[in-house]
């Protein structure tokens, strides 16, 4: 029996406050903060180590977490600057024209918001998207609805779900457990490409009635497009709502040319990444940080060539407004979770010696693995019982509408329970990781970023809400059991 001392208590009784405000849909910066400052005076003996505990906390987290921000800054900077071209929209609009249906469009959205949301991120992509396919796909015949779900599914929940390219879930889940970052990426790539495909079918299936000859969309059609266009005009996402400004010819010519090079440089970045896991000779492999570190550095060069085509001389200054621009969308995002990992990282005995400023010859303490070690006895042994309540557990830590703040507590109860029940830890973190940002992320949620795809379809996003539940929670329920036979 492990020795429960008071800070164990606390941990206990925070985490469980944590979870509870997380059930009530409401942030849970403040009680790890609090619990952060508790833990740290009662652990030390003294108030003084409390204060100092709650700053290193958030130190040691923003440290561990920094290469995330970064490499979101660069890859939103890069949007920007193919803004200024005109490049971002030439991307996509040569795709408009295989939505020959409704069948091929509700196809062609998915896929086209798979891929730009795997690499830019389904917030910054949705207004491209949004302005562009979703016209065209209900000019095809694509019921409004069965567009807002098919970007919502492929988008926030397949592509954020496994962040495969940035790697920033994976790393958050993968830090809390205590395990290697690509551990947890190739199995939450596998997980959610198992629950978009059975939340895309299922999707499919609901809207399959309701998809209308091309020629049959007359009218209706047409109020149901100026109605999106409305709402595109007046969305918070200025740039997808904006006329394209005159270009001088010489930068349309190389608009055009950025439209081609950026999506092959991202397909050759892609290639050289799964040829490296592949164990191709002569390449080394993408661990822990080094393909985001890949990603972004391809990322900079292609920001600095569009930002120097558009803007010559003054290119010195403006690639410095897209790098702000890109800081700004990372710390909104990603901010909040800086103090709630801090307080999981405390859990952990990775962090704790340094957020609690503990001495060279002094251990540190695995708080939350100590719990989970003095309740063993009564954790069922069931692996399937364990992966089903860390899906939970990650559903309900996306309840608050951040898919990302959950991932320090499931990614920390993962690396505790793994041994408890003899699985694998890389395997309940992208569990945990799978059911957080599902639900979060912008698919179960109508207050999360779904708001936005609902904005763009025309849609109820609460309508949009409910109808992504069915096909999402029995595609979660698939890729769960899938994932304890196969690991």
């Amino acid at each position: 029996m492990r020795m429960i001392t008071s800070s164990h208590v606390v941990y206990a009784l925070v985490t469980l406050s944590v979870i509870v405000v997380m059930l009530l849909k409401r942030g849970v910066i403040i009680p790890t903060l609090i619990g952060t400052f508790l833990i740290g005076w009662i652990y030390k003996g003294d108030v003084i180590s409390g204060f100092k505990a709650v700053y290193n906390a958030n130190l040691t987290a923003a440290k561990e977490l920094f290469t995330i921000f970064l490499i979101i800054t660069f890859m939103v900077a890069l949007l920007a600057s193919l803004r200024d071209i005109g490049a971002d929209k030439r991307m996509i609009k040569p795709i408009q024209k295989l939505m020959v249906n409704g069948h091929i469009a509700y196809i062609v959205l998915a896929v086209v918001t798979y891929v730009i949301s795997l690499f830019f991120w389904p917030t910054p992509a949705v207004p491209l998207i949004g302005a562009l396919l979703i016209p065209a796909a209900i000019r095809a015949g694509l019921p409004a609805m069965g567009a807002g779900m098919a970007i919502a599914i492929a988008g926030q929940g397949m592509a954020l779900s496994s962040d495969f390219v940035m790697q920033v879930a994976p790393m958050l889940s993968a830090k809390g457990a205590g395990i290697d970052t690509a551990a947890v990426a190739d199995k939450a790539m596998i997980l959610s490409l198992i629950t978009g495909g059975v939340a895309l079918t299922g999707a499919y299936l609901m809207n399959r009635k309701a998809i209308r000859k091309p020629e049959s969309t007359t009218a209706e059609t047409s109020n149901q497009v100026q109605a999106i266009r409305v709402v595109q005009a007046a969305s918070e996402f200025p740039e997808a709502a904006a006329t394209v400004e005159t270009l001088s010819p010489s930068i349309i010519r190389w608009s055009k040319v950025f439209a081609v090079l950026v999506p092959l440089s991202m397909l050759a970045v892609m290639a050289v990444m799964i040829a490296s896991k592949l164990g191709h000779k002569g390449m080394s492999g993408f661990e822990g940080g080094d393909g985001a570190a890949f990603i972004g550095g391809v990322a900079v060069i292609l920001l600095i060539l569009s930002c120097t085509l558009f803007s010559k001389v003054q290119a010195l200054d403006k690639i410095s407004e897209h790098l702000t621009e890109g800081f700004v969308f990372a710390f909104k995002a990603m901010g909040p979770v800086i103090p709630i990992a801090g307080f999981f990282f405390l859990g952990n005995a990775d962090f704790s010696k340094s957020i609690l400023s503990l001495g060279e010859g002094d251990k540190a303490p695995a708080i939350l693995f100590d719990l989970v070690m003095s309740v063993q006895h009564l954790i069922p042994t069931s692996g399937i019982l364990t992966s089903f309540g860390l899906l939970i557990m990650g559903i309900i830590a996306g309840l608050e509408g951040s898919g990302f703040s959950g991932l320090p507590l499931t990614g920390s109860l993962s690396g505790a329970l793994a041994p408890a029940v003899g699985m694998d830890p890389s395997t309940l973190a992208a569990i945990g990781q799978m059911g957080s940002v599902w639900s979060g992320g912008g698919t179960l949620i109508a207050w999360s970023s779904l708001v936005a795809v609902a904005g763009f379809a025309g849609v109820s996003a609460i309508d949009l809400a409910r109808k992504n539940f069915l096909p999402v929670i029995i595609g979660l329920s698939v890729a769960t059991i899938l994932a304890v036979l196969i690991w």
